[in-house]
């Protein structure tokens, strides 16, 4: 009896070490170091290859293996900010399955790693009064459904006091979702930073879903007048009023920014647009032959703003738009950049836009 209880354990204790060698060793991915390099690790007995990618980067660095499995390599110091990056392993690209931290996209999952600078960055968390994002739901009856949106509320806010708050509707880019802006772009923190400065006035912040396919795309524009702002302002104590409404918005964002904005001057008196993508119907529909009446539409506009990055893809043909509307004397102020199509540039042009907001 005793051999068998022996050798029932001795077929326990090899099925668990057999399992244990099976199991991946705790590793930690990304770890960003004093000097600004950082550290990235990934787990594979049976890669071939793999390399990091990240806008960080000039070109895709490859991993070494060890003997336990681990490949990893450590990336030279970069410039402080929060950039996406992902590994390709062989052939496949894939998110960093040691961080949590993922960029919120509906095509790509890409991870995030932010670089701390020496001194406290727009978008850090830093010790200042924090406001409150919610989510929330509407009904779009333009859409016939039920959608999400982001409420940022900042500190102090009463919703039952007498305080009346101006509003920015803050889109996200093509294929991002109304989580990008607060989780890569980190617009609460902006806002935390900026308000406790003293260079941006509390405002709400709202967040909403901005991508309506398979509905055409020119829906949102009506979504937005229609439904998002109708529900805000029968929600939250907020101005009512032209001069208490702003848009802005990146990418696509940007191009629905334009849209929403600059059709509808008696609504938003503040038209912010970042990198905007205008290569669709409803813009061509929009600003083909458009004749404004500039004099009225810049009395209208309190501010009227085209951001964009030198070494972004779309640089050419926001020269174009921003070349447009001079020709239609409607009076819009240019924020060039260095940089690219990214989220980086993207906290840098709110950055910009905040403090220019409602004075």
């Amino acid at each position: 009896m005793k051999r068998i209880v022996y050798l029932l354990q001795a077929v326990l204790f090899s099925g668990v070490t057999a399992v244990a060698q099976q199991r991946p060793p705790a590793i930690s991915s990304p770890d960003v170091h004093p000097d600004h390099s950082i550290t990235f690790r990934y787990f594979s007995r049976n890669a071939k290859k793999v390399t990091v990618n990240g806008e960080f980067l000039k070109a895709p660095v490859a991993l070494m293996k060890d003997t336990s499995g681990v490949w990893s390599v450590t990336v030279p110091p970069v410039t402080p900010d929060i950039y996406p990056y992902s590994f390709r392993v062989d052939s496949v690209e894939l998110a960093d399955p040691s961080n949590t931290y993922i960029f919120a996209n509906e095509r790509f999952k890409r991870s995030i790693v932010d670089v701390p600078g020496d001194k406290p960055l727009v978008h850090s968390l830093q010790n200042v009064p924090h406001g409150k994002v919610s989510y929330r739901y509407y009904k779009s009856g333009t859409l016939g459904t039920t959608r999400q949106l982001l409420v940022y509320t900042p500190p102090g806010f009463d919703p039952n006091g007498k305080t009346k708050y101006p509003v920015l509707y803050l889109i996200h880019g093509g294929s991002d979702t109304e989580e990008t802006w607060t989780k890569v772009g980190r617009a609460n923190l902006i806002a935390d930073n900026l308000i406790a400065q003293g260079k941006a006035k509390p405002m709400l912040i709202v967040m909403p879903y901005g991508n309506v396919r398979p509905a055409p795309m020119a829906d949102f524009t009506k979504d937005m007048v229609s439904d998002i702002v109708p529900f805000v302002e029968a929600n939250y104590p907020v101005v009512k009023e032209s001069k208490g409404r702003a848009v802005a918005g990146f990418s696509v964002g940007g191009g629905q920014t334009l849209n929403i904005g600059l059709t509808n001057p008696e609504t938003f008196a503040y038209v912010c647009s970042y990198a905007p993508y205008t290569a669709t119907d409803e813009f061509k529909k929009n600003f083909t032959n458009w004749s404004p009446n500039a004099d009225a539409l810049n009395k209208q506009l309190k501010l009227f703003t085209i951001s964009v990055g030198t070494d972004d893809f779309l640089y050419e043909p926001v020269k174009q738009n921003i070349a447009m509307f001079n020709e239609k004397k409607v009076a819009v102020k240019p924020l060039i950049v260095p940089g690219g199509h990214t989220w980086m540039n993207c906290k840098l042009y709110l950055a910009n836009t905040l403090p220019q907001l409602f004075r």
